[in-house]
């Protein structure tokens, strides 16, 4: 079951990460020179349908990994996951804000603010794989 579970989790992180790095590195540069919001938009409505849910899976699996003690502050396994939930937390934060905010209301103008947003939820993504393999290693 640990290695189904596991599974479904790396591939979760693949789908969030992967779609963020093509979204970062090659939608945005594009739109941005162009200063055309479409391209990101048309991005957004496509991948939300998988990163969204690819995400949900690996918040549910990656709290049936390790259903230890998570306030135990000396233990690196619990601080790993304290520091991926604080991830999820920013992501979420910053998901939100554009989906509501940004997004409905996106201009050329405005397209270097969703910029940002898009590049802090990468480097957020990166930092969940960074950390998710810090566990190989004895944690964070």
């Amino acid at each position: 079951m640990f290695e189904a579970v596991l599974f479904f989790h790396l591939l979760g992180a693949t789908m969030w990460t992967g779609g963020h790095l093509i979204l970062t590195l090659s939608i945005l540069p594009e739109a941005l020179r162009r200063r055309d919001p479409e391209p990101v938009r048309r991005f957004e409505r496509v991948y939300e349908r998988v990163g969204v849910p690819a995400l949900a899976v690996q918040i549910a699996t990656g709290l049936w990994l390790d259903p230890q003690d998570w306030l135990q502050l000396d233990d690196p396994a619990a601080r790993t996951i304290l520091l991926k939930l604080a991830c999820v937390v920013a992501t979420a934060a910053l998901g939100l804000h554009a989906r509501l905010k940004l997004i409905p209301n996106l201009t050329p103008r405005s397209l270097p603010w969703l910029g940002c947003h898009i590049v802090a939820v990468t480097l957020l993504a990166l930092l969940f794989v960074g950390l998710g393999l810090s566990f190989r290693f004895g944690g964070a």
